[in-house]
């Protein structure tokens, strides 16, 4: 493992320079990746295990839009795709990365063909964390392993088929069989990792339920509304208040700051905008910082967990989220966007 110095703090990662692409392939020779569920994560993961030359079939259920989307991706009824009891028998490394109430829903499916030696790979930590509630406690004799893109199955396979790579997070949970490091470090690489770094189930669930709730879309769309309800209430238009609050940032400013970090977009701004970020940041971090004290508590008292779960088990789940996500599409925020993206110049 590469030692990387973030800052002061010594962290151990692995990358494609440690453990090599064909290390991966030689690892898990003998190896059948049963890839369960083809969503989210399962395409991208899918297709670049496949890609880079591993054993991979699919299991999903026949006849749904996945399993349609399964064929066009190239995968052949019967010879690797196969109904989801099928491919948990027929793999050696069953992949569960069915959404977290799927999981749960197939669950006595998946486990009585865990038989001795196989490995159970997650992409998200939930299942086995919050097992009290999901039920998911895995047999003694196989291996947990885990690997997380830090990112959507989509930019996964992306950023592959450029060449590149969307680091990763590993975790083993249990080790049954000796053998549990160089499968899931092994399948890290396969999938496509730009590097990988260790944690473990219960942090990585900790980390990715705040993240998302957090910075990554809950905090970021209450920043967004507030300043462009801000601006419009001050007599802006929805043109002005959408470039300034969305546009700006999500096709100006990030790019440069994942490219060259967020001091270098400081050292290279305006001296206007400069001393305005540098006099505000500090005051919106003690700002938000209490509630992002709240969420951890709640994603670590696992409230979260069972909101999440409740919310999925009731029978006219997908009518109110449907009704959620409108109630985002119809804002004027939204709409605005919608209008801004189409007068970019690619799209006239």
């Amino acid at each position: 493992m590469a030692k990387i110095d973030f800052g002061g703090t010594i962290e151990e990662v692995v990358t494609r320079e440690e453990f090599s692409l064909s290390k991966a392939q030689e690892t898990l020779t003998d190896e059948t990746i049963a890839v369960i569920g083809y969503g989210v994560q399962g395409p991208g993961q899918a297709l670049n295990l496949k890609d880079n030359g591993f054993n991979v079939i699919v299991g999903q259920r026949k006849g749904g839009s996945s399993w349609d989307k399964a064929v066009s991706d190239g995968f052949v009824e019967g010879k690797d795709l196969f109904e989801i009891e099928e491919a948990c028998e027929k793999g050696t490394i069953i992949q569960y990365l069915l959404s977290d109430a799927g999981q749960i829903a197939q669950w006595p499916t998946v486990k009585k063909h865990l038989s001795p030696g196989k490995a159970l790979y997650f992409s998200h930590g939930f299942g086995v964390t919050y097992h009290d509630q999901t039920g998911i406690i895995p047999p003694a004799d196989v291996d947990v392993i885990l690997v997380a893109p830090k990112g959507s199955g989509t930019s996964l396979r992306r950023l592959f088929v450029a060449g590149k790579g969307l680091n990763s997070s590993f975790a083993i949970h249990q080790d049954a069989t000796g053998k549990a490091r160089d499968r899931v470090i092994a399948l890290g690489i396969g999938v496509g990792s730009g590097y990988l770094f260790e944690t473990d189930f219960k942090k990585e669930v900790y980390s990715d339920l705040t993240g998302e709730r957090g910075s990554l879309m809950g905090a970021i769309q209450g920043l967004f509304a507030a300043q462009y309800d801000l601006l419009r209430k001050k007599g802006h238009s929805p043109s002005e208040a959408f470039n300034e609050t969305v546009e700006e940032a999500t096709q100006s400013l990030y790019p440069l700051v994942a490219e060259n970090g967020m001091d270098w977009m400081y050292a290279n701004c305006s001296t206007t905008a400069q001393r305005g970020a540098l006099d505000w940041w500090k005051k919106f971090r003690d700002a938000v910082s209490p509630v992002f004290e709240d969420l951890y508590d709640s994603v670590a008292s696992a409230n979260e967990a069972r909101i999440t779960i409740e919310a999925n088990e009731k029978s006219d789940y997908r009518k109110g989220l449907e009704n959620e996500l409108d109630e985002l599409r119809k804002s004027e925020m939204w709409q605005a966007g919608a209008a801004v993206r189409s007068l970019r110049p690619e799209n006239s």
